[in-house]
C-alpha cells in the first residue's frame, strides 16, 4: 500500500493562511475598491459595423417617402399629400448589383441616387444606419455595403482606446462582421447622446466617418445594472446551495458542510485575488466563478467517497488516520486532474486577450485554490467537528483479519 502521509498536521496552518487571505479580501475592498465591468453598470451597449458607404439616396418631392432595406429587397412608399399612396418594391435577384439597383430606384419620381463607390457589389451585401431616420428627404440617405473592408477586433479597441470603460466584442464572422461596443454612463443629462456620439466619432477618426454604421443602439438604466448584479450573486449562492443539498443527500451532514465551506473558501480566494489585481468583474468573471465551484465540488466529493469507502476497513480511533489515507489514495489523482486542466487554461492565458483573458487567469487562481480547498480546508474542518468520533464498525474481531482491512501499527494491508 502507499505510504501514508500526514495532511492532518497542516489542516490547522492551512485554514490560519486561507483566513489571513480572505481578510486581505475585505480589506482591499476598502482600499481598492470593486472594479466592477459595464456588466454591471448603467451605460451605452452598441452594435457597429465597419464597411464603406456605397450609396447616397435623396427625395426632393412634397410627399412622404421612406425606405427600407431588406437581405432580399428594398421597399420604397410614398405617402401623403400630391401622392398616390404606393409602395415600389426592389427586388434583389432583379437587380443584384448596386449600380442596378440605383439604376432602378432613380426611376421613382423625384428621387436622386449617386453612387459613392463599389457600383458592382452585390445588392444583398446592403444595410444602413439605424440612428438614421428612414424617411427620405433633401439630406443624403447612405447605404452601406458589408464585406468590402477588412477589420480586426484590436483595430476597433485601438480606436476607441482614448474612452474611459470601454469593452469591445467580436459579433459574427466575414461579411457579416460586426462590433459590440460596451461603455460605462459618465453621468449628465445628456449623457447617452454624448457616449454614442463619443464611440462614432472615435471609430470615425480611425475609420473614416462615412465607413461607420451604428447597426443597433440600447442604454442600460442603473435599475437593471443593479438587478444583474442581484441576480448573479443569487445564481452563485443557489450554485452552492444546491451542491450542499446533494452532498448532504449522498453523505453526512458534516461531509457535506466541509464541501460547502471549501466552495465559499475557493469563491473568496478568487475574489480576493480579483479585488488585489483590480481585474474587472463582469459576466466573464462570474462564469470563472460558477466553472470553480463546480470543479472544486468534483474533487472534494472524490475524496469524500474514498473516506466513506474505507471507514470499515481501517483499525483506528482516530478519524484524522481515516482521512490521511483517503487523502493519500486520492493524491495523485487531485494533482494530475489539476495539473492537466492548467494546460489547457494557461494556453487560453497565454494566446487570448480581453475579457477571455481575464477569464483564463481567474480560472487558474480558482484550479490552484480548488485543488488546495479539497485536501486542506474541507478534510481539516471534517476531522475537526470528528474529534470525538468512535468507529462506526468498532476495531471487531472480524475486519482484523478481513482481506483490505489497513492495520495502522504497521501500515500493512492484510
Amino acid at each position: 500500500m502507499k505510504k501514508m502521509i500526514h495532511f492532518s498536521k497542516a489542516f490547522l496552518p492551512c485554514a490560519i493562511i486561507s483566513s489571513l487571505v480572505i481578510i486581505s479580501g475585505v480589506v482591499g475592498v476598502f482600499v481598492r475598491g470593486i472594479n466592477f465591468g459595464i456588466d454591471f453598470k448603467p451605460g451605452l451597449i452598441e452594435e457597429v459595423r465597419i464597411a464603406p458607404s456605397v450609396m447616397d439616396i435623396t427625395y426632393s418631392g412634397t410627399a412622404k417617402a421612406t425606405i427600407d432595406i431588406t437581405s432580399n429587397q428594398t421597399d420604397i412608399v410614398i405617402s401623403g399629400t400630391g401622392a398616390e399612396n404606393e409602395t415600389k418594391i426592389f427586388k434583389y435577384t432583379d437587380y443584384a448589383t448596386v449600380n442596378d439597383l440605383a439604376a432602378a430606384l432613380k426611376g421613382v419620381e423625384n428621387i436622386a441616387v449617386t453612387v459613392k463607390a463599389h457600383g458592382d457589389a452585390p445588392s444583398a451585401s446592403l444595410f444602413v444606419n439605424s440612428a438614421a431616420s428612414n424617411q427620405l428627404a433633401a439630406d443624403p440617405y447612405t447605404v452601406y455595403a458589408s464585406g468590402l473592408m477588412t477589420t480586426e477586433t484590436d483595430q476597433v479597441r485601438s480606436a476607441l482606446v482614448s474612452l474611459k470603460g470601454v469593452a469591445v466584442k467580436q459579433l459574427g464572422s466575414g461579411a457579416d462582421i460586426s462590433y459590440q461596443i460596451r461603455m460605462a454612463d459618465t453621468g449628465g443629462s445628456d449623457s447617452n447622446k454624448n457616449l454614442q456620439d463619443s464611440v462614432v466619432n472615435a471609430l470615425g477618426t480611425k475609420f473614416g466617418i462615412d465607413n461607420v454604421a451604428v447597426v443597433k443602439t440600447d442604454f442600460i438604466g442603473s435599475s437593471f445594472s443593479k438587478t444583474i448584479a442581484v441576480q448573479s450573486l443569487l445564481l452563485l449562492v443557489a450554485t452552492i446551495g444546491l451542491i450542499w443539498l446533494y452532498a448532504a443527500f449522498r453523505f453526512h451532514w458534516d461531509f457535506s458542510l466541509g464541501a460547502t465551506i471549501a466552495l465559499i473558501h475557493d469563491t473568496l480566494i478568487m475574489m480576493t485575488f480579483i479585488i488585489w489585481t483590480h481585474m474587472e468583474i463582469s459576466t466573464m468573471t462570474v462564469a470563472a466563478l460558477l466553472t470553480i465551484v463546480g470543479y472544486s465540488i468534483n474533487a472534494t466529493i472524490v475524496i469524500l467517497d474514498r473516506v466513506r469507502s474505507i471507514i470499515p476497513l481501517m483499525e483506528t480511533k482516530k478519524f484524522s488516520d481515516i482521512f490521511n489515507q483517503a487523502l493519500t489514495d486520492t493524491l495523485a489523482r487531485s494533482i494530475i486532474t489539476t495539473v492537466t486542466t492548467l494546460f489547457a487554461v494557461i494556453a487560453l492565458f497565454l494566446f487570448t486577450t480581453g475579457s477571455i483573458k481575464d477569464f483564463s487567469l481567474a480560472l487558474i487562481v480558482g484550479l490552484c485554490s480548488g485543488c488546495y480547498s479539497s485536501i486542506f480546508i474541507s478534510s481539516g474542518f471534517i476531522v475537526m467537528t470528528r474529534k470525538n468520533w468512535k468507529p462506526e464498525y468498532g476495531i471487531h474481531h472480524s475486519l482484523r483479519m478481513q482481506k483490505g482491512v489497513i492495520n495502522m501499527d504497521t501500515g500493512v494491508q492484510v
